[in-house]
């Protein structure tokens, strides 16, 4: 397979992940479906196939000490490039996993967050993070402890 083709597959995989999640939230297959880790474990595959295509002598002194114009000229190949991706396409998931379990245990509501952690992870995360102290904060029912209730 290509580096070309695995990126474009990688890129497909992850979307019905997202919308189940966000279309579809209480739906058991939802909650079987998003319960398990077999989505990283393939995310992960993917990030060890692009990662042993862009290690190289340069590319390990790059990152073993970072500075920015290193770290960019690294970026700059394709197969970094589709690391980089890979790694952000599988934590933003994992993130979104964490925010959509949040909202089930708690009633939270996701799916905001759950569309910014899509397009831009951290800032999803973010938003989920305001939304839930803005529920604790607004409604003095509900405790801190019963927000913070993490994922099975």
């Amino acid at each position: 397979m290509t580096l070309e083709l695995v990126f474009n597959l990688a890129n497909l995989f992850v979307l019905p992940f997202w919308a189940i999640m966000i279309i579809l939230p209480n739906w058991e297959v939802t909650r079987k479906v998003m319960g398990s880790y077999l989505p990283f474990v393939v995310l992960a595959g993917v990030y060890i196939y692009f990662i042993t295509g862009s290690l190289n002598a340069d590319s390990l002194e790059a990152l073993s000490n970072p500075k920015l114009s290193e770290i960019a000229g690294f970026f700059g190949e394709e197969a970094a490039a589709a690391t980089g991706w890979a790694h952000f396409l599988t934590f933003d998931l994992f993130v979104g996993r964490w925010i959509y379990w949040q909202g089930q245990k708690t009633g939270i509501w996701t799916v905001h967050s759950l569309i910014f952690c899509l397009f831009a992870g951290p800032i999803g995360l973010l938003s989920h993070i305001i939304t839930r102290w803005l529920r604790v904060r607004f409604n003095p029912a509900i405790t801190e402890e019963e927000t913070a209730a993490s994922p099975s």
